[in-house]
């Protein structure tokens, strides 16, 4: 799922909204999440280092992850040393962050169809009828007063 994460700066009231949004169908971006910051406060925490930054910013209503508080972290840094920026966007997808798959590819050597195919060896006429001797047959009698009905 791709998410927004925007950071909208209020230098005049000291605050940092952070906006959290997601494209729930393509095309179609859900807001998810406002919260309130102490702009002074982020600025030191961005300045003090992604474990200060992480710290500040992950709260019980946003708690990104520790790859997502990273991306946030480096994609926000110069826009706290920067008074002019007022609102920055961070963009990622939830799918980039499982390990990627290796691409399957079945190799024609690797399966030898004729040597699956060939017989396990014969199989003599006596061994045959001894398979087929009554035992796969089912067999009724009247009598039969057994719990289950055949």
């Amino acid at each position: 799922m791709k998410q927004k994460i925007r950071f909208e700066k209020n230098i005049k009231e000291g605050r940092l909204t952070i906006l959290e949004s997601s494209e729930v169908d393509p095309g179609i971006v859900m807001p998810l999440l406002e919260e309130e910051y102490n702009l002074e406060g982020m600025v030191k925490a961005s300045a003090d280092g992604f474990k200060a930054f992480r710290q500040l910013i992950r709260r019980k209503s946003f708690f990104p992850t520790s790859e997502v508080c990273m991306k946030l972290f480096e994609g926000t840094a110069g826009f706290f040393k920067n008074d002019a920026d007022q609102v920055i966007t961070i963009e990622y997808d939830d799918a980039d962050t499982f390990p990627k798959e290796e691409k399957f590819l079945l190799e024609d050597d690797d399966v030898e169809l004729e040597h699956i195919l060939e017989d396990d060896g014969e199989t003599s006429e006596d061994e045959i009828k001894e398979i087929d001797d009554g035992e796969d047959s089912l067999g009724y009698s009247p009598e039969d007063i057994s719990e289950h009905e055949n």
